[in-house]
């Protein structure tokens, strides 16, 4: 790690704690923080010239793995012609004719740079459309760092401690309505109460950001019904589920219509990239057509938008399908395995849906933002650091998703496993 070490306090002199996202500074699990200098398929190499596995995938966007030959190829020809135009290129009309082919609520969607940009646009665009001004947002779901969000939030301010942020002013603040995730009832109380007054309700729907937590059965639905009762607009954030849990995002998996979506991380292959889309209807209010106003210089960045439409074209292939299904049914079944097997069940609890699983250090189920106060990050500490010995890279933080992806194979899987085994038995004895 010498080398590691070295550039780290070269970066504390010049970047803000030496990173530019908190969690990367490691502060929720000790140590120094590793510095990376290149990726492939499922492997991580840093500066010391170690491999690791790679369960973070840049948190979430390579479902892929690292240095796909069909991404990288596509990017390459599109670097050779241009990197930014600030206007129309047809990539944008590819990639947004491909993602509404795959999701049936988008008929239009928007571009934009980030997923903080497409959620923050997405409430914007919700007032407008509604004339209202409260959003609902549950605790411990992250959307992002607008202000508005960051009203008990999940992601890094839960991992630092600090579910809220200065700077956010108090009448910001009071925009934001907070009920529990997963408390169907309590937001059902809330619509009731001053769903006259609500333009949205934004959702993750799978939370992803405090641990991934799955929705309670009919939890999903009966959001959906009790938004549509009050002509609430239910903006689902699947920034993280998009083109994950299908082709068609957490939407297809559960058999939900949204009226706003939000995506990123896939849809730019690894790239800065976010989006949210609707019904035309409630897209033309945006400008050109309608009143609300959102512009980005880089929105629709064509390095993106190349990568994003080559990992997608790749990603809904029935072979990728398969082997992304094949890796995430044997890391849970692993997982699950050999938490019976070593009479584990009452320290660990794993959640996990589809290709996104969460270890818990608790002896309960964990369901939502209350029950995370029951997980030992000391323990999640110590086993971050030994699966790092192990060369394995997991989320630097206790309340993170790790990814299967489509480079993993069997032989991944298997030394994940193993050393998952091995670690446990030093951390839990």
């Amino acid at each position: 790690m010498q080398h590691s070490r070295a550039i780290m306090e070269r970066a504390r002199k010049v970047l803000v704690g030496g990173v530019n996202s908190p969690v990367r500074a490691f502060k929720a699990v000790g140590g120094e923080p590793v510095v990376f200098q290149r990726g492939q398929g499922p492997w991580l190499f840093d500066v010391d010239g170690r491999r690791y596995l790679d369960m973070v995938s840049s948190w979430g966007p390579l479902i892929l793995g690292h240095c796909d030959p069909e991404v990288v190829a596509e990017v390459c020809a599109q670097v050779g012609l241009a990197s930014s135009f600030g206007a129309t290129c047809e990539l944008e009309v590819l990639l947004a004719e491909l993602i509404t082919s795959l999701m049936p609520s988008i008929e239009r969607l928007r571009f934009v740079s980030s997923g903080t940009e497409a959620t923050m646009s997405a409430v914007r665009l919700a007032r407008g459309v509604t004339g209202r001004r409260f959003v609902v947002k549950c605790a411990g779901c992250y959307h992002g760092h607008a202000d508005g969000f960051l009203i008990k939030a999940g992601s890094g301010g839960l991992t630092l401690g600090v579910p809220d942020s200065k700077g956010v002013s108090p009448g910001v603040a009071a925009d934001t309505l907070v009920v529990d995730y997963n408390a169907l009832g309590a937001m059902t109380a809330l619509l009731d109460e001053r769903g006259a007054d609500i333009a949205a309700v934004i959702l993750e729907p799978v939370a992803g950001n405090m641990g991934v937590v799955p929705p309670a059965p009919g939890y999903l639905e009966g959001v959906r019904a009790a938004t549509r009762k009050h002509g609430i607009l239910l903006i689902l954030d699947e920034v993280i589920t998009g083109f994950r849990l299908t082709p068609g995002g957490a939407q297809a998996y559960y058999g939900l219509e949204p009226d706003l979506t939000c995506l990123g991380k896939i849809i730019g292959g690894g790239f800065p990239v976010g989006a949210y889309g609707a019904s035309a209807a409630i897209m033309n209010h945006l400008a050109p057509l309608g009143g609300v106003y959102q512009a980005g210089t880089l929105s629709g960045n064509p390095v993106s938008m190349a990568a994003g439409l080559a990992t997608l074209r790749k990603l809904i292939r029935p072979e990728q399908q398969a082997r992304l299904a094949e890796n995430s049914l044997t890391f849970r079944n692993g997982l699950s395995e050999i938490l019976e097997r070593r009479g584990w069940r009452d320290r660990v609890t794993i959640n996990a849906i589809e290709s996104m699983f969460t270890v818990f250090f608790s002896s309960k189920p964990i369901r939502d933002n209350n029950d995370l106060s029951q997980v030992d990050t000391r323990a999640y500490e110590r086993y971050f650091q030994a699966m790092l010995q192990r060369g394995i890279y997991l989320p630097p933080s206790a309340f993170e998703a790790c990814f299967a992806s489509c480079a993993q194979g069997e032989s991944e899987v298997g030394l994940f496993l193993q050393a998952f085994e091995e670690t446990l038995t030093e951390v839990l004895g």
